[in-house]
């Protein structure tokens, strides 16, 4: 199954691309992972993209598209992938579509996971880190047994400067700008399926086996 999952910040993706993962024995592929597979291993895409990256540019998207094809290709994707932060414009889903072509293989299903954006700004804002060990709780959802205290070393909880509510606003408007145009792109081709990701993170993943239960 040739997967591609999307979500805005706070929705969940993570935790569902890991029970994907679990029971359907795919790769998680995220566009990082990537990009530091190619550049360990030396391939020269993945030389190309370090002189972009040091020097703080983006990747270029033929580059990023051959680092994905050069990964798509390998054993572990036999029986499919999950992609995740890839593709990210409308040229890369486009050039993605092509590569696939290629490949003779194409896409199953696009999983947006969608969440109210009020609910993300909850789920963003009431998280707490741990400045020592880097633990990670939330107000409402995953409080510390202590209010304000790290349950494994005790040290006082901080909010970080990207979970206040203001910061949180302006990069989910930045990010729900930049998916909308792949929500519409994938919608029109057939492949969205939207979850409700509002639901508790069993259901969601409930919702996304009874997807993927006839591709497998």
């Amino acid at each position: 199954m040739n997967l591609i999952l999307m979500g805005l910040p706070g929705a969940g993706k993570g935790t569902q691309a890991e029970k994907i993962v679990e029971k359907y024995q795919i790769p998680h592929i995220s566009t990082g992972d990537m990009f530091r597979s190619a550049i360990k291993e030396g391939t020269d895409l993945g030389k190309k993209a370090k002189e972009f990256m040091d020097q703080g540019e983006l990747v270029p998207d033929e580059v990023t598209i051959g680092i994905v094809r050069e990964r798509l290709s390998k054993d572990d994707c036999v029986k499919g992938f999950l992609l995740d932060g890839f593709p990210r414009t409308i040229a890369q889903a486009d050039a993605l579509e092509n590569l696939l072509a290629d490949m003779d293989r194409k896409l199953d299903y696009v999983l947006h996971v969608n969440v109210p954006k009020e609910q993300l700004i909850d789920r963003l804002t009431g998280r707490r880190i741990c400045p020592t060990c880097g633990a990670t709780y939330h107000v409402e959802y995953n409080p510390p047994k202590q209010e304000g205290l790290c349950d494994k070393d005790g040290a006082s909880l901080i909010q970080r400067e990207d979970d206040q509510p203001e910061t949180v606003k302006k990069r989910l408007e930045v990010n729900i700008e930049q998916a909308q145009p792949l929500i519409d792109f994938y919608q029109d081709k057939g492949y969205l399926a939207t979850i409700d990701g509002a639901q508790d993170i069993n259901d969601v993943f409930e919702n996304i086996d009874e997807k993927l239960k006839d591709l497998a």
